[in-house]
């Protein structure tokens, strides 16, 4: 399959907002290059301070936000909406759409796409990479796919951190918007008995069913794909939803009804000018807010119905 490649070039000030609204125009998600603190995130993520010179010489000013389209969808949209946004947004931006095959597309995961640790129990690796597991982590094996997913962003990072926290060996699991299927198999990696992921992309749903295998947890896992919770039956310990604030908020309406007694919503994928909203949005909604962690102006929550 071909893709049309948006890139998107904006000021690194302004790269959490843009890439919020860049999440909007593609149901599974977007990849950003940032290299504004590669010396710390290097040592963060990868552990290392060798950097190779390519990346040093990389331009510090600004970001690019990659959005892949399908041959099948319509980029002009896609693009439009983009210019409309970020203008009303006050943010400078560039935009370029190129084409690509899936064996291009795969090899620009190849090379930002690397192994890196979450929290205290787990680590992701890349199904290219080798990862040495000195501290006994579970560690995820990924292929993204044309998914996404990978982890290393920091809503999907947030979502990781909760899950360590809260998964045990009874919880039943689902995944609203499972993407690459990352925490549905994070989950069943900590313990759980069961997860169940439902995407509106069925590219994302296969890509999720590859990763449940790759990880030996296909038993416990089951994937099919959906409009949010249109065609999810029964009641879950622990529903995730790594989104949008929009969808987030749409959600809130009636996920409840897929909450068994005492369970637990986690969402996350929203930006700081948004978290206001979702936080009332969900209170009127009848949620309390157990947990509201941050990283990098992205808000993630956990949250019990009252």
């Amino acid at each position: 399959m071909d893709w049309n490649e948006i890139t998107v070039k904006v000021p690194v000030s302004s790269v959490d907002s843009a890439a919020a609204i860049a999440n909007m125009t593609v149901p599974y998600g977007i990849y950003i290059e940032d290299y504004s603190n590669l010396e710390a995130d290097a040592e963060e993520i990868a552990h290392i301070d060798l950097i190779d010179e390519d990346l040093v010489n990389k331009d510090r000013e600004n970001a690019l936000i990659h959005i892949y389209v399908s041959s099948d969808d319509n980029a002009a949209e896609a693009i439009s909406y983009l210019k409309e946004r970020l203008t009303a947004e006050s943010i400078p931006y560039d935009v370029v759409k190129t084409t690509v095959d899936d064996e291009s597309w795969n090899e620009n995961w190849k090379k930002y796409f690397k192994a890196f640790e979450v929290g205290n129990r787990l680590a992701v690796c890349p199904s290219w990479e080798t990862y040495e597991n000195t501290g006994n982590r579970k560690v995820i094996a990924l292929d993204p796919g044309a998914a996404f997913g990978t982890g290393a962003h920091a809503t999907t990072y947030l979502c990781l951190g909760m899950l360590e926290d809260t998964v045990t060996g009874k919880t039943e699991l689902l995944d609203i918007g499972t993407g690459s299927g990352i925490l549905a198999v994070a989950a069943c990696l900590l313990g759980a008995k069961s997860a169940v992921g439902v995407d509106i992309d069925e590219l994302a749903v296969e890509t999720a069913k590859h990763n449940a295998r790759r990880n030996g947890v296909e038993a416990k896992t089951e994937f099919f794909a959906g409009d949010l919770a249109e065609k999810v039956t029964g009641k879950y310990d622990i529903i995730c939803a790594n989104i949008v604030a929009d969808v987030v908020m749409r959600l809130f309406e009636n996920v409840g009804d897929y909450m068994k007694d005492g369970g637990l919503l986690l969402v996350s994928g929203i930006i700081n000018m948004r978290a206001a909203e979702v936080e009332k949005s969900a209170k009127e909604h009848g949620f309390k807010i157990i947990k509201a962690p941050v990283r990098e102006e992205w808000h993630a929550y956990l949250l019990e119905k009252e």
